[in-house]
């Protein structure tokens, strides 16, 4: 007895350890579709053939599949959402006078007809030949299972789906600003993300997205006369043209033929869409690494000049891409002129194009830089925003300060900086943590996920050094790439890469609304020497780099390293010398230092005068002598 109840203890004393050192698993899906859209109605039917295999440890007894575009119905959660936030998106409200006569912001998708709401209708779904019971809420489909998935097991579901591309554009719809007839993403029954948190089956309120990584096999039949240009390969290219055929092929069809059936594959993403018009002009450019860059836009003589001069900046783009964070995995990528603005799905986007050069470049940057963030290293983008939306604006500003040449910006991210202190002067600010549907209102999200992320790297430069931050880009994409990674897998690969200790930073900067404020309290003469205090005001703590600037023209700097960092950044620039002083530690709010020189001699001091740390007050930062 007493050796059953020792084993006994021993198995419940080991079993939490166990379960932490669980072995990374992610799902898989491989979609087989069949659909065909009839262009008269907007409607089409699809079936599908969906592969999943349960990766995880767990025994599934039901799954979820989104349907997007039941959104787009009156009464919806994306509908009531836009009745209650302070700030509507403008892309989906109208202005109406109200029983009072003033102006009020009236909800577009309230007002669709039945003709032109969208929806996704699901039947005959079976797992395995068997049917299983369904249940729709909104834009999610709950599944009960005709047998459980157990783990490291496989299963097949079929189904069938009519739907229905509704008039509102977001992202998703038909014939957009632009005159582009179909903008297809989120249009078919998608399979909900079930990871090591559990089920990711969020209701689609206009946000963001999680995936499954898996294979697509699909077939669009539509009218001869419109082009496709999407995610994945085409298959049979050279019988269906439109600008993918070989070199030096014509192709021609049977004078009875009215419908094309054009056959995709697009391996190893988490998503598939296609746009589709009949004027799109179609050109392939060769970009880095023999990847195929198709541009598909409306054949107008106003911006077709634009297009014309994108097409070499994104191949230059691309390669800064590749250089700065990692190869692009795939043969080819797509920028189509369709949507409502700009958005990223795999292997291609979906941009305005009628806009400036300027613009249009500035989003297809954007949208390609998604591709290293979203669709290879994917992170939860609606429970983290940021690390998607917002590394990718890094980037993006890098990539578009390298193309200006000899005309570079010291600091390309100054105009996110001012963003950030506006919003934090607003009072409208959310932790970094919110899930992206829970803001209060649009600006500060947007704010938070695409400027305050973008701060996080290049802040991390002011931190542990621009070269440490480079390294540890390219080491988390390739660590993460294809494996959802979280917050801390980006925290802890900048850690193994730098020696600093960071789980400060990500709590502060992500996890709070903390605010950074230093200043310089005093500068008062000491014995022919300077004593130089600082203070912190703000909660947040921060590494100092100060410099001096001396009326004989010179210049020295000072470093006073962060206490619970237990690091020393290398000296940001080598050529002026550098003493580091004793590290400060966060609960002391003062600190002082000597300079030994006169204060007579002292023209100026700036803490930061790079304008890589997110001081929320920058005027006591500098003492100057008038």
């Amino acid at each position: 007895m007493r050796k059953i109840l020792l084993l006994s203890f021993l198995s419940l004393g080991l079993s939490p350890a166990f379960a932490q050192n669980a072995p990374y698993w992610q799902q898989h899906v491989d979609y087989k579709m069949e659909v065909s859209m009839d262009v008269k109605n907007y409607q089409y039917k699809g079936k599908q053939e969906l592969v999943y295999t349960n990766n995880s440890p767990d025994t599934l007894k039901k799954v979820y599949y989104h349907l997007f575009l039941n959104a787009f119905q009156p009464g919806s959660e994306m509908d009531a959402r836009l009745h209650t936030i302070k700030d509507p998106d403008g892309r989906m409200v109208t202005k109406v006078k109200g029983a009072d006569g003033k102006e009020v912001k009236q909800s577009r998708i309230e007002t669709l007809k039945p003709n032109e709401i969208g929806f996704l209708k699901i039947t005959n779904l079976k797992q395995d030949g068997v049917t299983a019971q369904t249940r729709v809420s909104g834009t999610i489909m709950e599944v009960t299972l005709a047998k459980p998935i157990l783990p490291n097991s496989k299963t097949t579901f079929t189904l069938d789906f009519d739907g229905q591309v509704p008039l509102q554009i977001r992202r998703t719809g038909r014939n957009n600003s632009e005159g582009v007839e179909l903008s297809m993403s989120q249009w078919y029954p998608k399979l909900a993300e079930f990871d090591f948190e559990g089920w990711h089956a969020d209701p689609y309120i206009g946000r963001e997205f999680h995936g499954v990584w898996g294979n697509f096999d699909v077939k669009i039949t539509i009218d001869k006369d419109y082009t496709i240009g999407g995610s994945g390969y085409l298959q049979d290219k050279n019988e269906i043209g439109h600008g993918y055929q070989d070199a030096g092929v014509t192709v021609t069809y049977p004078k009875k033929t009215k419908t094309l059936t054009w056959h995709f594959i697009a391996p190893n993403v988490h998503d598939f869409t296609w746009a589709a018009d009949k004027e799109y002009t179609h050109d392939i450019v060769k970009g880095p690494n023999d990847v195929d860059l198709h541009f598909f836009y409306k054949n107008n003589p106003k911006t077709t000049e634009n297009w014309k001069q994108l097409e070499p900046l994104m191949v230059k783009v691309m390669e800064y891409y590749n250089n700065r964070v990692g190869a692009y995995p795939y043969k080819q990528y797509s920028f189509i002129q369709g949507g409502d603005g700009g958005m990223e799905y795999a292997m291609c986007t979906l941009i305005l194009g009628n806009g400036t050069l300027q613009g249009i470049l500035g989003t297809a940057t954007h949208e390609l830089g998604h591709s290293w963030f979203q669709h290879i290293l994917a992170s939860n983008e609606s429970k983290h925003p940021w690390m998607d939306e917002g590394f990718t604006t890094y980037i993006e500003d890098s990539a578009l300060n390298e193309l200006k040449g000899d005309k570079k910006e010291v600091n390309p991210f100054k105009g996110n900086y001012a963003a950030y202190y506006q919003l934090v002067n607003s009072g409208k600010e959310q932790p970094q943590g919110t899930h992206g549907d829970r803001y209060d209102e649009n600006r500060p999200y947007s704010i938070s996920a695409y400027i305050k992320g973008s701060i996080f790297l290049s802040q991390l430069e002011y931190v542990i050094g621009k070269e440490n931050v480079d390294a540890t880009l390219k080491r988390y994409f390739n660590d993460f790439k294809f494996k959802h990674p979280t917050p801390n897998d980006i925290k802890r690969t900048a850690e193994r890469v730098s020696g600093a200790e960071l789980d400060w930073y990500l709590i502060d900067w992500t996890e709070t609304t903390n605010t950074i404020d230093y200043g310089i309290k005093d500068v008062a003469d000491n014995a022919g020497k300077t004593t130089v205090s600082l203070e912190r005001i703000g909660r947040m703590p921060m590494p100092i780099d100060l410099t001096v600037q001396y009326t004989d023209g010179t210049s020295e700097t000072f470093y006073i390293p962060l206490r619970m960092m237990n690091f020393i950044k290398p000296n940001p620039n080598p050529e002026v010398k550098r003493t580091v002083l004793e590290d400060w530690a966060w609960a002391q709010s003062n600190y002082s230092f000597t300079i030994d020189k006169n204060k007579s001699a002292i023209k100026k001091i700036t803490i930061d005068p790079n304008g890589l740390m997110a001081d929320v007050k920058a005027a006591n930062n500098v003492y100057e002598v008038k």
